[in-house]
């Protein structure tokens, strides 16, 4: 199956109230292009989860300057100035969660787990809400899994059936999210013909790919 397309007919699922997972840390490996067309079609309303708030007016930074967002949830938003001044006005509703806890809690989404337990957070606000469970003498928050309805993935090269090579630590959370999302758009900085990718360099089955487009 032939799984590159327009950017124009990958959009056309992505709508308003959508949670949308988007890969990328510091704008090292964000798909712009896919960022860009989301702020392009005007949805409002999106629930984001991201490791970070991306950079004024770069990455996630396009869909906060939009006011696209109801919800974020992410791990580390001291880059963006512009997201740290809506906070303050309580907008978007904001949830902190730990890295680690962030990345696991994703996997287990596209992992169909029903959640885990993490020692991290214990006795900090982390915990606020959170069903504490005590084994072996320790303490243990229970983590819920993350799952999304569009993941935007960026890639360092894709065949036509979607299988992935990401590119260093531009691989971050790009693969965690496609997994854990019903519609994944992948930007590929390279698109080759299907059998060109060695399969033991493929980090991303194309069975989790469903739209790609070139970067």
């Amino acid at each position: 199956m032939n799984k590159v397309t327009t950017l124009e007919n990958a959009m056309k699922r992505v709508t308003d109230g959508m949670t949308i997972m988007l890969g990328g840390f510091a704008n090292v490996g964000t798909p712009e292009l896919l960022v860009e067309a989301v702020v392009a079609k005007g949805v409002k309303d999106l629930t984001v989860v991201c490791l970070d708030a991306g950079l004024p007016g770069k990455g996630a930074g396009k869909l906060i300057n939009a006011r696209a967002i109801k919800k974020y949830i992410t791990s580390h938003v001291g880059l963006n100035p512009e997201f740290s001044r809506q906070k303050c006005s309580e907008q978007p509703e904001t949830v902190l969660v730990p890295q680690g806890t962030l990345a696991e809690r994703i996997r287990a989404g596209g992992a169909g787990i029903g959640g885990f337990l993490t020692p991290t957070g214990v006795g900090t606000l982390v915990e606020e809400g959170k069903q504490k469970l005590t084994l072996n003498g320790k303490d243990y928050l229970l983590e819920l899994p993350l799952k999304g309805d569009v993941a935007l993935v960026k890639a360092y090269r894709a065949d036509k059936a979607g299988n992935l090579v990401f590119r260093k630590s531009a691989r971050n959370f790009n693969p965690l999210i496609a997994t854990a999302c019903e519609y994944v758009i992948v930007e590929a900085e390279q698109i080759e013909d299907v059998g060109v990718i060695d399969p033991d360099q493929v980090m991303l089955s194309g069975v989790f790919v469903d739209a790609i487009i070139q970067g």
